[in-house]
């Protein structure tokens, strides 16, 4: 082998070696070029809260009652209630309107549920027929045997065709009752006065036996729910009458409480507590956020406090509490943890002894998903 044979292989080996490089750097630059997901998060700040305010708890009203209509008998929406639109002309009953209970809402196309109908009706009517031949031949054969004109099988005969003509009308009725409120079931009805939350068909849609097609709520009573420690649930009762305001509403509103619940959620660590509210006026609606005080305890001091669902488990001590913290501006920042010491609870909040400072920012929705260290996106 000369030695321009060699460089020659020299300058291949240098060749291939720096096609791989290239193609290394730019699969790098690719994976760096692309953009990690961020988990969003909801973040509180730190609170101080002065000595003599009441405990006050942040509760969302909803519906006392809402049900999701779902059709029964498949097919194609046909039509749609139409009510009177704001410019005087005619629409589709939509989100927003009110409708009284039994108020048809939606009509699947009916057709092929008649023509059942009559089937069962005409196979009915031949049963019946078959019924009263059967029952003329029983009875004259009867008659026979018993004077001992008749056999005993020409008797078993006649009662045999009789009890199956019998059992054939059975049937037949059963089948105009299927047909009958399988047809009844092509009208989708409101089962109870309320306003309408959620409409998910129109006309033309296909829907099947548990498509859900409106979502109805009652709001002539509604609920206020909120999340209570277990240092204060022990003084809540049933029937206990509770005053609640609203930032959307002047005055004052009165409720009852009407449920309590006997576990606290496993994440928030709290208990649910529900006080209905009568609603006559419509004023209350679904979604606001309304505040109470429950039996109107003071705060004996000041204090640092945050909402409950920002506390998780010290990461570095099972036996812990803690917190993440959130470092930087704008809506990217990095969530550090942040152990704390604990104090007594206050409505939604509970104290913070150690650890934090007024004015940080919290990680309340989504702490269960990042760890410390974890860039995250605050969402409002």
């Amino acid at each position: 082998m000369n030695e321009r044979t060699i460089n020659h292989g020299h300058k291949c080996c240098a060749g291939t070696l720096l096609g791989i490089l290239v193609v290394i750097s730019s699969a790098c630059n690719q994976a760096k070029s692309e953009p990690k997901q961020l988990t969003p998060v909801r973040v509180a700040e730190v609170q101080s809260v002065d000595t003599g305010n009441e405990v006050r708890y942040s509760a969302s009203i909803v519906p006392y009652t809402q049900v999701d209509l779902a059709f029964k008998s498949p097919g194609y929406v046909e039509s749609i209630r139409k009510v009177r639109s704001a410019n005087g002309g005619m629409r589709n009953v939509d989100v927003g309107d009110f409708v009284a209970k039994g108020t048809v809402l939606a009509v699947v196309q009916q057709q092929d549920y008649a023509d059942k109908l009559e089937q069962a009706k005409a196979q009915s009517d031949r049963a019946q027929s078959d019924y009263e031949r059967a029952k003329l031949s029983f009875d004259r054969t009867n008659v026979l045997y018993s004077s001992q004109s008749a056999t005993k099988p020409d008797f078993d005969n006649a009662k045999a065709q009789f009890d199956s003509a019998a059992a054939a009308v059975k049937g037949a009725k059963a089948s105009i009752s299927e047909a009958q409120v399988a047809l009844e079931y092509c009208s989708l009805r409101a089962p109870l006065d309320g306003w309408i939350v959620k409409r998910t068909v129109d006309v033309g849609s296909l829907v099947g036996p548990a498509t859900n097609g409106f979502s109805i709520a009652d709001t002539r009573s509604v609920k206020a729910v909120l999340g209570v420690p277990d240092t204060a649930v022990s003084g809540i009762k049933l029937g206990q009458r509770e005053a609640i305001t609203t930032d959307s509403l002047p005055g004052t509103f009165e409720g009852r409480v009407t449920s309590i619940s006997p576990a606290a959620d496993p994440k928030s660590r709290v208990y649910s507590v529900e006080i209905t509210i009568q609603n006559p006026q419509d004023k209350l609606k679904s979604g606001m956020i309304a505040s109470l005080s429950l039996g109107g305890k003071e705060l004996r001091h000041s204090v640092s406090t945050i909402p409950l669902s920002a506390i998780i488990r010290d990461p570095t001590n099972p036996n812990a509490f803690a917190v993440l913290v959130t470092e930087g501006t704008g809506d990217t920042v990095t969530a550090r943890a942040r152990t704390v010491e604990l104090g007594e609870a206050y409505g939604n909040m509970i104290a913070v002894m150690n650890g934090l400072q007024a004015g940080q920012r919290v990680v309340t929705t989504g702490a269960t998903l990042i760890k410390s260290g974890d860039q995250v996106r605050i969402i409002p």
